[in-house]
């Protein structure tokens, strides 16, 4: 499970955290019973302190979406409370804008934006047939 962050973001680190692992979620990368990395493993591989993982995975417990048991690890709720279309559209909407806010450094016009858009989505559902999944299932 690869987890990134940004320290240049301006987002604190833990909701950072919380962010992607809420996202993980909510495309199904993460699955009811999944184990998440121990707070020292996560830790060390985001190179941040324990302190900000423990802050992480708490806010994420207390919102129903993880549970921890003690000696054993940390893992996803059976039935993670799952996203209201609010939370999903503003989700959508922040990835989004940074995906255009890239474009127009990249010098894209938001026409070109757009017919690239269809254009991977065609390439996705093909992918997505020759394997046998679902295209927007988010995986």
């Amino acid at each position: 499970m690869l987890f990134a962050i940004n320290p240049s973001d301006g987002t604190p680190l833990y909701f950072q955290v919380v962010r992607h692992v809420k996202h993980l979620i909510a495309t199904g990368r993460l699955g009811p019973g999944d184990e998440l990395p121990t707070v020292r493993a996560l830790a060390q591989q985001l190179v941040i302190n324990p302190n900000t993982v423990v802050r992480a995975y708490r806010e994420l417990e207390a919102a129903g979406l993880i549970y921890t048991r003690r000696g054993s690890g940390t893992y996803v709720a059976e039935k993670p409370v799952p996203y209201s279309d609010d939370e999903r559209r503003r989700i959508l909407a922040e990835r989004l804008d940074g995906a255009l806010v890239e474009s127009r450094n990249l010098g894209f016009g938001l026409d070109e934006v757009v017919a690239l858009l269809r254009e991977r989505d065609r390439a996705l559902r093909i992918q997505g047939k020759k394997q046998g999944e679902d295209p927007h299932d988010g995986a």
